[in-house]
């Protein structure tokens, strides 16, 4: 974007939807539309949550969407960042949306299985991916976030570090150790 104002000329459109289309044919090519939108988008959400946490969780869901619906995305002519910006508003309403009733965590039974293969667990797998269920409403939603991205949308930890601002090791020993806390619980219910 032009550093004289806040509107896109003409040729910088046309330059970010030549990016897009780069980033629609190999991911990897997503991470400069990242970059550029990833402050602006925080900020948007920063004010209407006034949570930093919060923030960075909703911002690391649109980015995931935005990298999930990518090549859905037509181009209209305006900047890359109405589209991110529109995800955004849904996110943060679906947000408000989700904190008037408990979070409910759907998945199937093969990303459960995904899931309970990290788990030691002693007993019956059956039992397991019963009380998985209930253990991962126990998580806090940005330890759920990362399982959701690892397990249930079988992320590789190098997307998983980009979308939730971690490096790719951070990433891993987070999941490491998410895993041993719902072995712990599991374990404690028994």
């Amino acid at each position: 974007m032009s550093s004289k104002s806040n509107h896109a000329t003409e040729g910088e459109i046309q330059q970010e939807w030549v990016q897009i289309q780069k980033a629609q044919s190999n991911r990897q090519e997503f991470k400069p539309l990242y970059q550029r939108y990833h402050e602006g988008i925080f900020r948007f959400i920063y004010k209407r949550v006034a949570d930093e946490s919060l923030t960075a969780d909703i911002t690391s869901q649109v980015f995931l969407k935005a990298m999930q619906k990518l090549d859905g995305y037509k181009f209209k002519g305006v900047p890359f960042s109405a589209w991110l910006y529109r995800i955004a508003s849904n996110e943060v309403v679906q947000h408000y949306r989700n904190v008037k009733k408990t979070r409910v965590v759907s998945i199937n039974d093969s990303q459960l299985d995904d899931l309970a293969e990290e788990v030691s667990y002693s007993d019956d797998r059956h039992q397991l991916r019963d009380k998985m269920v209930d253990c991962l409403n126990v998580l806090k939603e940005n330890e759920l976030q990362l399982i959701e991205l690892r397990f249930f949308e079988k992320l590789p930890y190098r997307e998983i570090a980009e979308i939730m601002g971690l490096t790719e090791s951070n990433a891993k020993v987070k999941t490491y150790r998410i895993t041993e806390k719902l072995s712990k619980i599991i374990n404690e219910k028994n």
